[in-house]
């Protein structure tokens, strides 16, 4: 499995006068972080989680342990910088973290953004809300209808960069080709139902760019509270049949590609029948004197000339790539 296409799209929303969500495309590596805190803090969280994401991810690492790792250093960045400056004290941000791995999605999450599947015509919450109202519902002391209307409900109780640990939730998802993975932040949540957000996708399944910016849309329609931001990536079977002209083929791979064939028929010298003309007798005359080319002889003539240059057209092409 491999990823077939990605797209992002990230607003302010209707009420907000700042985008405090950042967000990580840097594929096999896709992350949401939505910063909290007063004045800039949020902005400044977010920001630092990202880059922190970014910055360290190893090359060809992947794993539950890869991704707590990742987000530990996002934490560690955030808590020392709210610590060192007081203007961002109390900073923090949500983080919903997915890396990619052939069929295997890692994803890790810390706060209220969210991760989803959409597999087949169903769609899946991957993550679990750390907040104060998804307690009380787990609780039984909320209803999810009151849980959707709740004041608090924008309240978490897990964040990156407020404590100098933070926990982490991890795991691996089995990808299957066809699956669209999206990563939001609450302001898309908050404001869109889960049915309308996988009515988007079926209807835009082909074109994730038009997914993300009309689940934006749909929140700023619905209100527009809070900043919105989605990514969104597919999954498809890899194709090991396929050369792309436009990347490097090596010589292995140049050998399995055939190449045309032209038949010749090669005479052996001892098969060849020596003939002696007088000059001048009828022979002669006959041999010197131009012959007409009938029509059936035109076509041959060309159709092997056609032949000879396709040979050393391809000939010529083979010796450059190599």
């Amino acid at each position: 499995m491999t990823i077939a296409s990605y797209a992002r799209a990230s607003d302010t929303g209707k009420k907000r006068r700042r985008n405090e969500d950042s967000y990580v495309v840097a594929p096999p590596l896709f992350a949401v972080a939505d910063g909290m805190g007063g004045a800039q803090a949020g902005e400044v969280a977010s920001k630092l989680a990202a880059a922190a994401l970014k910055e360290t991810h190893p090359d060809g690492a992947s794993g539950p342990e890869t991704v707590i790792a990742l987000i530990q250093e996002a934490n560690r960045r955030v808590y020392e910088r709210a610590a060192s400056d007081p203007a961002t004290s109390g900073m923090g941000t949500t983080i919903t973290v997915a890396l990619v791995d052939g069929s295997e999605v890692t994803i890790g999450h810390v706060g209220d953004s969210r991760a989803y599947v959409v597999r087949g015509d169903e769609l899946e919450q991957l993550t679990e809300d750390h907040s104060l109202v998804n307690e009380l519902l787990k609780s039984g002391k909320l209803s999810r209808e009151e849980a959707e209307t709740h004041p608090q409900r924008s309240v978490i109780t897990r964040a990156v960069g407020t404590d100098p640990d933070v926990d982490v939730d991890a795991f691996t998802v089995t990808a299957g080709e066809g699956d669209v993975f999206l990563l939001c932040s609450d302001g898309l949540t908050d404001m869109v139902a889960d049915a309308d957000i996988l009515d988007v996708v079926e209807k835009h399944r082909d074109d994730l760019d038009r997914v993300t910016k009309a689940l934006v849309s749909a929140a700023n329609r619905g209100g527009g509270e809070d900043n919105i931001t989605v990514i969104a990536f597919s999954i498809a079977a890899d194709s090991d049949d396929t050369v792309r002209m436009d990347t490097p083929v090596d010589e292995d791979t140049l050998e399995r590609i055939p190449l045309p064939t032209v038949d010749t028929m090669v005479v052996p010298p001892e098969e060849v029948e020596e003939v002696f003309v007088e000059p001048g007798s009828p022979e002669a005359e006959a041999v010197a004197r131009p012959q007409p080319i009938s029509p059936a002889a035109r076509i041959r003539l060309v159709l092997t000339m056609l032949a000879l240059l396709g040979v050393a057209a391809v000939l010529l092409v083979w010796g450059l790539v190599r």
